[in-house]
């Protein structure tokens, strides 16, 4: 049977570098930061007092009173992030099939200000009746999805994915093999993230996972470079909206490119350490590759996940070279984390739409901070600025704990 093609036709976001596309595209290209002190809470007596957060976000700009106060900020950011793409691609979701039209839309940790501020009440009390009847249903991570498919209609495959920072693209990849199979025309996927909370923080500051350059917050998130000493966490959400190409061409759709190619793989290795030499990421983006049945030398742009932590780093970097070979030299590689932090299970949703866009605009953002390179990081990580360049064919890396790989390949829209 042969495989329908798959095209990105909206996109929508929530960052800490902007709320909306054009602000995080715009953020990127002049390699804006968005790491600051922590102000969702007290810090001071944190070993890290610093974040990504979201900026200048007020719900009540795009929910009334009511719903604030039934959403947990990580639905909040995916409500409005998929209102863009829907809007973005030009859809009247009255004028389509609402029964092929889906979402898919995870989440790595879930509402984890409820429940954090719910266990306080109830600890506080020590009474089970302070406990909100919309505790469970602001909490759970497929609940973000559950909320845009109801506000929409959309009544195609609903469902969320947890896979540590691979959410967001392992959500993408299903929504591209459903459409692909022809189980939906249209699919809003992506994910969202907001865990800047005491309890996330401490909990990533135990694992020493954390940087803790708190005087030094602007140069705390630095990619491939040799004094990195841990990722910065961030928070928001990235929503793709993608669509059958023959549906998308008869509705005169603005196509931004394809997607072509994914590669889902596991370490079956360790909890939180990758796998020697990045084995499973070769894998995974060996198999994006041969589903797209493109070439190595295709390859122009490979957006990494690129954490800011020693061991991601070097593994990646490897892992590049053991699949292209000689090729790896002749491409760009970037890790916009430097900028937005590390958004968990948001990360591959926006990190998506930057390679999307990148292979639109011909432009590959910066990796900033990327001062004193490490030697045995020895790629072009486009540092400091952006570079332009013809991108056909990139590929955007995310991999979780857990052993969880995920590679997207997006290529160039040819009618």
């Amino acid at each position: 049977m042969q495989k329908r093609r798959v095209v990105v036709t909206g996109l929508g976001a929530v960052t800490p570098i902007g709320i909306g596309v054009k602000e995080l595209w715009d953020g990127l290209i002049s390699g804006k930061n968005g790491v600051a002190p922590i102000t969702k809470f007290d810090a001071s007596d944190y070993d890290t007092k610093i974040a990504a957060e979201v900026k200048n976000f007020d719900p009540e700009k795009f929910f009334d009173k009511k719903a604030v106060k039934r959403l947990d900020p990580f639905s909040q950011y995916a409500m409005v992030s998929a209102d863009e793409a829907i809007i973005d691609a030009g859809i009247n979701t009255d004028k389509v099939n609402k029964e092929k039209f889906g979402v898919i839309f995870g989440s790595g940790i879930g509402g984890m200000v409820t429940n954090q501020q719910q266990h306080f009440n109830y600890f506080e009390s020590k009474s089970p009746h302070v406990i909100s009847p919309f505790f469970v249903t602001m909490m759970i991570s497929d609940i973000a999805a559950g909320q845009i498919s109801i506000k929409h209609g959309l009544k195609g495959p609903n469902y969320a994915t947890t896979s540590a920072c691979a959410t967001s693209s392992h959500a993408i990849a299903d929504a591209f093999i459903l459409i692909q199979r022809g189980s939906a025309d249209l699919m809003i996927c992506g994910g969202s993230e907001a865990a800047i909370t005491e309890m996330a923080i401490g909990g990533f500051n135990a694992m020493k996972a954390l940087s803790r350059w708190n005087d030094r917050y602007l140069e705390a998130s630095r990619p491939f470079d040799k004094d990195r000493n841990g990722f910065v966490m961030g928070e928001g959400a990235g929503a793709i909206l993608l669509e059958e190409y023959e549906h998308a061409v008869s509705r005169g759709a603005k196509i931004y490119c394809e997607i072509s190619g994914i590669g889902l793989t596991g370490d079956a290795y360790h909890i939180t350490a990758p796998a020697p030499g990045g084995e499973g990421a070769v894998r995974s983006m060996s198999e994006a590759i041969r589903d797209a049945e493109i070439s190595l030398n295709d390859v122009d742009y490979i957006n990494a996940h690129g954490t800011s932590t020693p061991y991601n780093d070097v593994n990646e970097t490897n892992a590049i070279k053991s699949v292209f070979k000689e090729h790896a030299y002749k491409m760009l590689v970037s890790s916009t984390k430097s900028m937005t932090g590390h958004l968990l299970g948001a990360a591959g949703g926006v990190e998506a739409i930057a390679t999307i866009l990148a292979v639109k605009n011909n432009i590959v953002p910066p990796t900033i901070n990327l001062t004193n390179p490490d030697p045995e990081c020895d790629l072009n990580y486009s540092p400091m600025t952006a570079t332009k360049k013809e991108i056909k064919c990139a590929i955007s890396n995310t991999f979780g704990f857990g052993g969880h790989n995920a590679s997207l390949l997006f290529k160039k829209f040819e009618d």
